[in-house]
């Protein structure tokens, strides 16, 4: 599998619940926000299960076990096993223990989710800086963390111990918003030391390869909303994404994106797995799909027709994305977006 230099979004006739074995969705933002199902998500998951889909749940959340993941699922209307659910704490305390002896102590400071993964790998996990912890695990640890853990991490760091991340998202998507994330405590405690930690989750291989031997994907669509972890991660493991416009990424960014964050496929939620999705053509300085031309003029991007508004999003991409080559696109979309309403 290589990286792709994307320049537009990519077309297929076969429905993707069809053309990939493996759906590596993201929870937060994509199946649920917070403690509800996202519009759409349930049925459309139920039905390309029922087509032969096999449905894996990856996540860059380390606050709850696979089996709390689990059943949350299943209540939401998606069944799922403790062994469909792939988190950073599971990611991240399989970097640690290919690192430190077996029953080495560890201060945590996370959640349920990242203790439960340390003592599956054979480690200890303890509460204080002076319980002779040999290494430090930062995981989500949810909204009510008190600010005295991460004191714990910056008195254990600053003693020379090794600091393991499970990932280093800045926000997390929540029922009533978009909320400060693990990145956010990740930034309070490298103020704190100066120290840098050896993060696990997604975009970074540690992820990728806990999901590839856990999963046993031979064709895997990554399924995400965050252009940053989600679909950097599938084009680091070269393996095709689909981006859905349900939790933080808007139509503005995705239009700007630099090539590491390009998806393969754009839908509006998960539905999107249910179909094929539309070409986007070239022709001469445009680019089409459906019943919609984008152009650059000047220095923005204009968008000509009518039709599906996804369409003349995907249009706005090739547009954009063909224009910026290896770089961000820095052209003005504010009126092109606007007039989508997206």
């Amino acid at each position: 599998m290589s990286q792709v230099s994307r320049t537009r979004p990519s077309g297929i006739s076969t429905a993707l619940s069809e053309a990939y074995d493996t759906a590596l969705l993201d929870l937060d933002g994509v199946v649920y926000a917070g403690g509800h199902a996202i519009v759409h998500a349930v049925d459309s998951l139920g039905i390309a299960r029922d087509r032969g889909m096999h449905l894996a749940y990856v996540t860059n959340n380390a606050l709850r076990t696979p089996a709390a993941v689990a059943d949350h699922l299943t209540e939401l209307g998606v069944p799922a096993e403790p062994a469909d659910v792939i988190t950073s704490a599971q990611a991240v305390t399989r970097l640690m223990a290919d690192q430190l002896p077996a029953g080495a102590r560890v201060l945590v400071v996370g959640g349920e989710g990242l203790k439960v993964a340390l003592e599956e790998r054979g480690l200890v996990p303890v509460e204080s800086a002076d319980d002779e912890p040999v290494a430090v695990a930062q995981g989500y640890g949810g909204p009510d963390m008190a600010w005295g853990r991460f004191a714990e991490a910056a008195y254990a760091i600053n003693r020379g111990l090794p600091w393991f991340a499970s990932n280093t998202d800045l926000t997390i998507p929540s029922a009533r918003g978009i909320a400060p994330g693990n990145g956010a405590a990740v930034e309070v405690v490298r103020i704190a030391t100066g120290a840098e930690p050896q993060v696990a989750g997604k975009p970074l291989p540690p992820m990728h390869r806990e999901t590839v031997l856990r999963t046993g994907a031979e064709r895997p669509l990554v399924v995400g909303d965050r252009l940053d972890t989600d679909i950097e991660g599938a084009f680091n493991g070269g393996v095709d994404s689909l981006l859905v416009l349900t939790g933080v990424t808007d139509a503005a960014q995705l239009v700007a994106a630099e090539p590491k964050h390009r998806p393969t496929y754009v839908d509006a939620d998960l539905r999107g797995l249910l179909t094929g999705q539309p070409e986007v053509t070239q022709n001469g300085g445009g680019f089409g799909c459906g019943g919609w031309t984008a152009v650059v003029r000047g220095d923005e991007l204009a968008l000509e027709g009518d039709g599906d508004v996804l369409d003349g999003l995907r249009a706005l991409c090739g547009a954009a994305w063909s224009y910026a080559g290896e770089g961000a696109c820095r052209l003005d979309a504010g009126k092109a977006v606007a007039r989508l309403g997206l």
